[in-house]
This record gives structure tokens, C-alpha cells and sequence, in this order.
């Protein structure tokens, strides 16, 4: 062993830590980052260069490596939440003549589908985790997971920390697939009744025959027993009432009463029951001019609305979007085992320009999908669905001077028809220009 070690040249070492299946940190005594190799970076989205001497905990996140070095104890096969995503870590204390000069991590396996493939012990460990995360969904999501930084999402941010440690009731507003479920997770989290249950019914998926029982339990003749409905399960926690607006007349009178005196009625029975309850609801339409409608009752609309979330389509906070491109291409190269995907530069224009009526999750269907569908690590064009290359006319932003709006069209408008027809002399008479005009305004927009 010891001769193989003197012989293995240190372009030998570099060239196998950097293609093991393997991702690899090296830190000093003090947490500083000593090595880290080119795979690991690229999942981190830090350049190499810029995490040597870093301190680890600025690169990697939930790291441990400062607790490896202070107790001289290794973690071996240790679950680190990272990017969304559970991983198994090994962390080495680096010992030299009986001094500890550092530590030495590793992540073994990408995501949670290749724990299927290890020993017992290993099994059992994400066993406890998918069942930790069943029982307690709502652990899955943190005011963190809420990706963004523009000024619509800062806020909503800012207000959620505000109120989420009360019990004030919040009602969430936005169109389908802006993640209204996320937010509603978020303040539960951060509220008091975080060790609480976190139930919710989603009222537009039941049959309105059922609802009811679905929410506040059904006597059983036969056996004479009660179940438990929705709103008893959240007794002490969190009850999220998803598309209340799908919620029937007779059932929302129900939910008032509850609310105001804070029993329940099971289904079918005359047996009262004291429940606990915070009240977090979201609706895909505004409840307010559903009230101006006679369609749902004001008293029940300004008892759960104390504080009302606005969540912003994606369309309108479009600065947001290469965060979210980001964040969800990483997550889904991760699930589909993937080493490395990226982005052509013509399909991340598609996307920018694209205006993403089904929103956020949206967005995510189309990068989960181009993710499988992908050639050669790289996402072409070719790759997304039809709707999303044909890009909607309205998707430009409107923010600006005119003039600049009028370029971004005209730009726009050349670039789609470029993309569809070959013969420029063909486009020239479409737009009614000359062909040297044409040609023209391709050079100008380095088309």
C-alpha cells in the first residue's frame, strides 16, 4: 500500500477525485475550504476558484464539517438536506500524529431513489426520514423553499415572518399553479403550532356530497362510531382549507359556526366537540367579488381574510424566473440521476420569453420533462413542448419607455419568424420591408 501511495502522482489523485461518482470537500482546521472538486461546484453553482478559502458553511449549506473537526468524531452515512433534497454524507476528521488538521466530506448518493440499492442500515435511515415526512408534511416546505427575490415575493415574505407566529386567520389568493400551497406550509412552520398537525382538504377534489364528511367526520350506524373529519385532525395545528371557493353554501354556514365557537358537529350525529384550530385558505379566484356575487358568505369571507397573501402569476414577476430555472433544472438532474444538465442558450431565451399561464408549476412540468428528454447533457430547443416554443406575442415586458417596447416587439417579432422560415426574402415581404432591410435588423439584434 505504502509503495502504491508513493507512486500515485498528484495528477493521478487529481484525475480520480475528480471523475469518482463521488462529490468531495477538504477543509482545514479552522473550516476553510482546502479542495473541493469541479462536480461538486457545478451542483453548488460556485465557481471553483471562488470556494477555496471560503468558509465551508458559506458554500454548502446545513454542513457539519465544523462539528467533525471540534469533536473528532465521523459521520458516516449521516442524511444532509441540501438543495431541496436528501443526500448521505460521510464526514472524516483528518488526523496527523494525533492532531486534528481537518476534515475530509463526501456525498455518496444524489437522491433518495439510490438508497434503495444500500445495506440494511442505510435503508432503515430513509425509511425514518420518508415516514417523518409523511407524517409531517408540512416540514417539507420552509419560508426558504419560496424562491425569489423580487420585490412582490420579498414582501409576501416579510408579512408571512410578521403573522405567522399568531393565529390570525389568512386567506391566499392567486391563480392556479402559483404554489399557494407553499406559502400556507411556510406559515404554519413558522407559527407556534409548527409540532401541530398540518391538514388540509382541498374542497374543489371532493365531491360536494362528501365534503362534509370529509371535513368534519361521519357517525357510522353500523358500528356506531365516529371518524374524525379534517378540521378534527387539525385539533391544535394548522387547518388549510385549499379552493374554499369551491366550498358549498350549506357547508360554508357550517365552517362559520365552527370558527366562531370554536365546536364541531360530526356528520350525521349531534355530538359536539371541542376543536383548536388556525385557519389558513387559498383560492384560485377573488373571494371578494365572489361575495358581490351572492356565491360565498361575507360574514364567512371577512372571518377567514384577517390578513390576505396576493401571490403574484409568474408573468409578473418575471425576475424571478432564472432563480426558479435554476433551482428546479438542479432539482430534477438530481432526481433523474442525472451528473450534469444544462441549458442551451437559445432554450433559456424560449423560457425567458415564454409568459407561463399554468405559472410556477408550469414551469416545472416543462424542466422535469426536458430533463429526461435531454441529449448529450445539454437542453435543446427541441426538447420543450410546442406551446412553450411557440412563445405568446404578449409575453414582452411592457415596463420602459415606448420606444424601447417598439424595439423589443420588432426584435422579437424577426426573431420568432427566423425560427420558423428559412427564406429571408419570404419574411421580408411578410413584414413588407426589403430584403436589405432585413439584413439589416438581423445584424443590428444579432439575430
Amino acid at each position: 500500500m505504502e509503495t502504491f501511495l508513493k507512486n500515485l502522482s498528484i495528477s493521478v489523485l487529481a484525475e480520480i477525485l475528480e471523475n469518482a461518482f463521488q462529490w468531495f470537500v477538504v477543509v482545514d482546521e479552522f473550516s476553510n475550504i482546502l479542495y473541493i472538486n469541479e462536480e461538486y461546484c457545478r451542483f453548488l453553482e460556485v465557481e471553483r476558484k471562488e470556494a477555496i478559502g471560503k468558509p465551508v458553511a458559506e458554500v454548502i449549506e446545513n454542513t457539519k464539517m465544523h462539528e467533525v473537526i471540534k469533536s473528532g468524531i465521523a459521520h458516516i452515512a449521516s442524511p444532509h438536506y441540501i438543495k431541496g433534497t436528501y443526500m448521505l454524507a460521510n464526514r472524516v476528521p483528518l488526523v496527523v500524529e494525533g492532531k486534528i488538521v481537518g476534515a475530509f466530506g463526501s456525498v455518496i448518493f444524489r437522491d433518495m431513489s439510490d438508497w434503495k440499492k444500500l445495506s440494511s442500515h442505510v435503508r432503515t435511515t430513509m425509511e425514518r426520514i420518508q415516514l417523518n415526512m409523511e407524517d409531517n408534511s408540512y416540514k417539507d416546505y420552509y419560508l426558504g423553499d419560496i424562491k425569489g427575490t423580487s420585490a412582490a415575493v420579498r414582501k409576501i415574505k416579510e408579512t408571512i415572518e410578521i403573522i405567522a407566529p399568531s393565529d390570525i386567520p389568512v386567506l391566499i389568493e392567486g391563480e392556479s399553479g402559483t404554489g399557494k400551497e407553499i406559502f400556507a406550509h411556510s406559515i404554519h412552520q413558522l407559527s407556534e403550532r409548527s409540532n401541530e398537525p398540518f391538514v388540509k382538504v382541498n374542497c374543489a377534489a371532493v365531491p360536494p356530497e362528501l365534503l362534509e364528511e370529509e371535513l368534519f367526520g361521519k357517525y357510522d350506524l353500523a358500528t356506531g362510531k365516529f371518524s374524525r373529519g379534517r378540521y378534527k385532525q387539525a385539533d391544535k395545528g394548522t387547518l388549510f382549507i385549499d379552493e374554499i371557493s369551491a366550498l358549498p353554501l350549506t357547508l360554508q354556514a357550517k365552517l362559520l359556526r365552527a370558527l366562531q365557537d370554536g365546536t364541531v358537529f360530526t356528520a350525521h350525529a349531534e355530538k359536539e366537540e371541542q376543536v383548536d384550530v388556525r385557519i389558513l385558505a387559498s383560492s384560485n379566484v377573488s373571494l371578494a367579488n365572489l361575495v358581490e356575487e351572492k356565491k360565498f358568505r361575507e360574514d364567512l369571507f371577512y372571518r377567514i381574510q384577517a390578513v390576505t397573501l396576493q401571490i403574484p402569476p409568474l408573468r409578473e414577476r418575471l425576475e424571478d424566473l432564472d432563480e426558479l430555472l435554476n433551482y428546479f433544472l438542479q432539482k430534477f438532474v438530481v432526481q433523474a440521476g442525472r451528473r450534469k444538465i444544462v441549458l442551451a442558450t437559445k432554450t433559456r431565451e424560449i423560457l425567458q420569453s415564454y409568459h407561463w399561464p399554468g405559472n410556477v408549476r408550469e414551469l416545472q412540468n416543462v424542466l422535469q420533462a426536458a430533463v429526461y428528454l435531454a441529449e448529450n447533457d445539454i437542453i435543446e430547443p427541441s426538447a420543450l413542448p410546442i406551446q412553450v416554443k411557440k412563445r405568446n406575442a404578449l409575453s414582452f415586458n411592457t415596463n420602459g419607455k415606448l420606444e424601447d417596447i417598439l424595439i423589443e416587439v420588432e426584435r422579437r417579432v424577426i426573431q420568432d419568424l427566423l425560427e420558423s422560415q428559412s427564406n429571408k426574402a419570404t419574411i421580408a415581404k411578410q413584414l413588407g420591408i426589403s430584403r436589405s432591410t432585413l439584413y439589416e435588423k438581423i445584424k443590428k439584434y444579432n439575430l
